[in-house]
C-alpha cells in the first residue's frame, strides 16, 4: 500500500483546491470563513498561492477547507 492510499488530497494541487473554492464561495465569502488578509484585500489566484505556500498554516485552513465542503 502506498503513503498517500489514505489522502484525500493527493493528486489534488493547491492552485486547484483555491479555484473550486473560489468558484463555490467567491472571495468575499472565503475571506470571511478563512481570516488572511490575501482573500480580503485585491485578491488573486497568483498572489493567494504565493501566500499559501510560505505559509503552512494558512495552507492547512485552506485544505481543511477544501476537504470540508468538496469532498
Amino acid at each position: 500500500m502506498t503513503p498517500q492510499a489514505n489522502n484525500p488530497l493527493h493528486g489534488i494541487t493547491l492552485e486547484r483546491m483555491l479555484t473550486e473554492l473560489v468558484g463555490r464561495f467567491g472571495w468575499d465569502s472565503l475571506g470571511a470563513v478563512i481570516d488572511i488578509r490575501c482573500f480580503q484585500n485585491e485578491p488573486s489566484i497568483k498572489s493567494s498561492l504565493k501566500f499559501l505556500r510560505r505559509t503552512p498554516w494558512a495552507r492547512e485552513q485552506v485544505e481543511a477547507l477544501y476537504r470540508r465542503e468538496m469532498t
